[in-house]
């Protein structure tokens, strides 16, 4: 019974693998915002066509997540791990290729389901890892959702320049293979298993009601908000949204557990997560655009795509600079304060976005302060989950986070770009005012996640799965 754990590869190659799959996935998700007027002009898009490239990416991975995680719980968390990589290569492969705006719609379809990296690599680090270092590893791989959106963002302008946009799919592209196979043969298989099925029609009715609400959100600055078809799908998600909470609330084994969601810790870290998750894909939005303007506009800096990722670059920096605090944070004070003090930061930071954005050095300060806010909320989110639930029901739990934090990201993403797109007048540019709306819309959004991280029970209040303290535990008995 001793001997199983001497086969075991080293944690620290297991942790770099996960890392890197993490990152890949991230700088996926971000690479291609700065990138989408040269995609749009290549390929003869819309602009609404265009935004959907990054759109159908995260409302992939709202559904493909959950169902990964699952499979994950039942067949094996590197299996599927092994499974979710490959066809993040054949979905990156694709949209490298892609010479329609419907192909590489469809492409970055494929490479949503890659968001399953997550819940599985939160899986196999509470599987494999010594307890005392749980916290700190889900931290870490929780902090690079932030840190390769940030990159992404910096390194699309650079790539674009001096290669093609084709290349934001092929340079990931070469790090995806050999991770892959690396997984394969060095990352071993959990021995954790939770029989169960997939709620396939949870997973239908999930996509159901968010297709029909970003396409609403997308569109009502064109359609007009009072038109039939706008509130047509915004009734029909509505009534979609019902039946799915109806149809998971009878399920035995639901995608999404709404007895689970009742939890304190687990909904309020969840509601905290889309709120949070609405400002980091916000800024992905605002930001660039917003330097980008012209001068002649009388507030735009007339930045390239390469200098206005550089705005983004302190975001990234905070991010990197406080992944190793959060999960620190974890163990010795508990995940609700680094959740709560993250979300307060963020706020801060639209809010001197919103009063004060005449001069670069005051949006690069702004930016900083996000990235603090950003990395140690989602840093320390996932660990509020891992210390809710059960062993064998991490891989939905966290599945269920991912859903949440992806929800938000798509609303703040196409609510953003509607405020601004409803400013614009007969083909002219968006007006500060939108900016400073959109601005404002997303302080009250992150006070609002900070509110709902203050919601989390204190440590010691909900039943725990601490790292640290198990491990005394463990180390008295």
């Amino acid at each position: 019974m001793e001997a199983a754990p001497e086969h075991r590869q080293h944690y620290g190659i297991t942790f770099a693998t996960l890392a890197v799959a993490a990152i890949v996935y991230a700088l996926l998700q971000s690479l291609v915002a700065p990138a989408l007027p040269a995609i749009q002009a290549d390929l003869n898009a819309s602009a609404t066509g265009a935004t959907w490239i990054l759109t159908a990416y995260l409302l992939s991975a709202c559904v493909a997540t959950p169902i990964v995680g699952r499979l994950g719980d039942m067949f094996g968390k590197k299996k599927m791990l092994v499974i979710t990589l490959w066809v993040l290569a054949l979905g990156t492969l694709l949209a490298a290729l892609s010479s329609t705006i419907a192909l590489m719609t469809a492409a970055r379809v494929i490479q949503g389901i890659g968001g399953a990296v997550f819940p599985l690599a939160f899986s196999i680090i509470r599987d494999e890892f010594p307890r005392e270092r749980i916290a700190h590893g889900i931290a870490m791989i929780s902090a690079l959702v932030g840190i390769g959106g940030g990159l992404g963002i910096v390194l699309s302008g650079p790539i674009v320049q001096h290669l093609n946009y084709h290349w934001l799919f092929w340079l990931p592209l070469a790090a995806i293979v050999p991770v892959a196979i690396i997984t394969m043969v060095m990352i071993p298989e959990s021995p954790i298993r939770t029989p169960g099925r997939v709620d396939w029609a949870g997973g239908v009715l999930l996509a159901a009601w968010l297709v029909a609400l970003l396409v609403a959100v997308s569109e009502g600055p064109s359609w007009g908000w009072t038109s039939a078809l706008t509130l047509g799908l915004l009734a029909a998600s509505v009534l979609a949204v019902v039946a799915w909470v109806a149809v998971e609330s009878r399920m035995a084994e639901p995608l999404v557990d709404m007895t689970m969601l009742r939890d304190r810790p687990v909904w309020a870290t969840n509601l905290s997560a889309t709120l949070i998750g609405f400002g980091m894909f916000a800024s992905f939005v605002l930001i660039p655009q917003f330097v980008e303007m012209p001068k002649s506009t009388g507030y735009g800096f007339g930045a390239s795509v390469t200098e206005a990722g550089i705005f983004l670059l302190p975001a990234t920096v905070g991010m990197l600079l406080v992944g190793p605090v959060a999960g620190r944070m974890s163990v010795t004070v508990g995940s609700r304060v680094p959740l709560a003090l993250g979300g307060l930061l963020s706020a801060v930071a639209w809010v001197q976005l919103a009063l004060l954005h005449s001069q670069s050095w005051q949006v690069y300060t702004a930016t900083f302060v996000m990235g603090l806010g950003i990395g140690l909320a989602f840093a320390s989110m996932v660990n509020v989950i891992v210390e809710s639930v059960r062993p064998d029901q991490t891989g939905v739990a966290t599945g269920m986070n991912v859903i949440f934090r992806n929800v938000g990201g798509a609303l703040g993403g196409q609510i953003s770009a509607s405020i601004l797109t409803a400013s614009v007048v007969a083909g002219a540019l968006p007006t500060q005012g939108a900016f400073v709306d959109a601005f404002w819309l997303s302080a009250a959004m992150l006070l609002l996640g900070f509110a709902a991280a203050l919601l989390v029970p204190k440590r010691g209040a909900a039943p725990s799965a601490v790292p640290a303290e198990q491990g005394q535990v463990l180390d008295a008995v």
